[in-house]
Parts: C-alpha cells; structure tokens; sequence
C-alpha cells in the first residue's frame, strides 16, 4: 500500500490489478488535493506497462465521494496539481486509456462524487448501501465534472434531465434501472464480485484488453474533451452568481458540507430548501 497523497492510497493487488481507496475525512470532499493525487495516479497508470485493471473504491461506507467542495480553496503546491479547469484532460485521459477502470460505489456518490463515478468504465454498487445524485441544481450551480454529457448517454435524454433537474438522491436499484452504473449487488456480496471481475480482466492480456476499450469507445461516441470543458466552465461561472453564494451560505447553516444528517439526506434537504 502506497499513498498517492493524504487522499488516495493506492494497493497493487497484483501487477496487473490495482486498487485505489479515496479517503478524505469525514465526508470525502473531492478538492484540490483529491483532484492532484488522480494525476499522479494517471501518471503512474500511463506509465506502467503491466497494469489492465483499477478499482477505484471508498474508506468510507457512507461516502465514495460526497460532492465537489464547494468552499474556495487554493491549487496546492504538490505534485500533480491543476486548476478544475484541468478535469475534462483528466477524464478524457481515463476514458481513453488502455485500462479498464471500475467504479465500486458504497455510499454516496453525489455531484462530482457521481462524475468521478461516470468518468470510470464501469460502475457496481452496493444495493443497500449506494446512492447517487446530481444535486447541482439543488445548490444553484449545474453540474461541472461531465454529468450533462455521460448521463446523456447512459440514460437518453429524458432521464438525464430528471436527474439533473430533479437534484434528487437515487438508490442503486433504480441507478441500474436506469443504466447509471452496470448492476446493484447485495452489499454482502459486492467486494468478492468486484474482485473477481478485476482479477479475471487483469488475467487477459493488455493488448487486446486495450483494443477492445478502444473499439467500444470509437462505436459508443465517447463525450468529447471539448463537450466537458463547456460544461465545467459553465458550472464554474455559476458558482460566481450572488444567488448561488447566497444558497450555499444558506445550506451551509443547515449542514451542508459538515458530518451529518444533512449530507446523509442531500437530495432531500435541498428539496425542502425554500419550500
């Protein structure tokens, strides 16, 4: 076990199988810093030749990653580090690698949270223990990380603005009901079942592995870097208007962003907001 950073341990399970565990207490904000050790860990991904699989994965049970942090913090100075400008690069360099990256979601997956989720290959979550939302709209802000453009086309465009307008919570079942993430399985049995696919894919060999990722993105129509990158400036714009600061202020009185029943209940505290 390696640490990328204080946010991101990373395991080599087997040469050809790694296993990244997201930890960032006490809710798993994704910040600068969880964003700069994902490069790294691209880096390394890019640049190794033996690696097929990675499983990315929550220390947390009831977080995989809560939402983007939306208080203003500075780029840091480590290795890795970018402007959020920079994610549409980092999700375009994970979708088109030749790896196969898995998304086990235990918890929440919410905003960004759900968008590192998307930006992954493949997602298997736990039925009783996953759920998964865009509340961007909830907070007064659009989604920023490529919702718009992957839930678009895993789920058609009726749905996709369910969800988005919706800025509701949805369980694993309906999730996969939907074609948000591959299936749900029963939580006693998520970790065997998520290792023994990685375990199976890291047993194949990379080159053809590679090509079919490869094939599948060309047939599937892959969102575009450029698509993202609308979408993530626009989110950033929205974050400046005054009556997105004054609902943020006012969610963060009630709990947003802090341990509790607020973030345990997201989707439907913003839902009552203003009520």
């Amino acid at each position: 076990m390696t640490f990328i950073n204080e946010r991101l341990r990373l395991e080599t399970v087997t040469p050809g199988y790694w296993r990244v565990t997201i930890d960032n207490p006490p809710i798993n904000l994704y910040d600068p810093r969880m964003f700069a050790a994902l490069n790294v860990l691209m880096d390394r991904i890019e640049a190794d030749n033996e690696v097929k699989v990675v499983v990315f994965e929550s220390a947390n049970p009831d977080f995989f990653v809560a939402h983007y942090n939306l208080e203003d913090e500075e780029v840091p100075d480590v290795p890795g580090a970018a402007e959020f400008t920079e994610w549409p690069r980092f999700v375009t360099r994970l979708a088109t690698s030749r790896v196969v990256s898995v998304a086990k979601l235990r918890g929440r997956a919410r905003g960004h949270g759900s968008e590192l989720a998307l930006a992954c290959d493949i997602r298997f979550a736990s039925l009783e223990k996953a759920f998964l939302g865009q509340i961007e709209v909830g907070v007064s802000v659009v989604p920023g990380g490529g919702a718009t453009e992957w839930l678009s086309a895993l789920v058609g465009r009726s749905r996709a603005i369910e969800i988005i307008a919706g800025a509701d919570d949805y369980d694993a079942k309906t999730a996969a009901e939907y074609g948000w993430v591959n299936r749900a399985l029963p939580d006693a049995e998520l970790d065997d079942f998520v290792d023994n696919f990685a375990r199976r894919v890291a047993g194949f060999d990379k080159k053809p592995l590679g090509l079919a990722k490869e094939l599948v993105n060309a047939r599937a129509g892959v969102p575009s870097e450029a698509d993202r990158w609308i979408s993530n400036h626009s989110f950033i714009g929205t974050t400046t208007w005054p009556e997105t600061q004054e609902r943020i202020a006012a969610l963060s009185k009630k709990g947003l962003q802090k341990e509790g029943d607020f973030e345990l209940r997201l989707g439907h505290h913003v839902g009552q907001h203003n009520r």
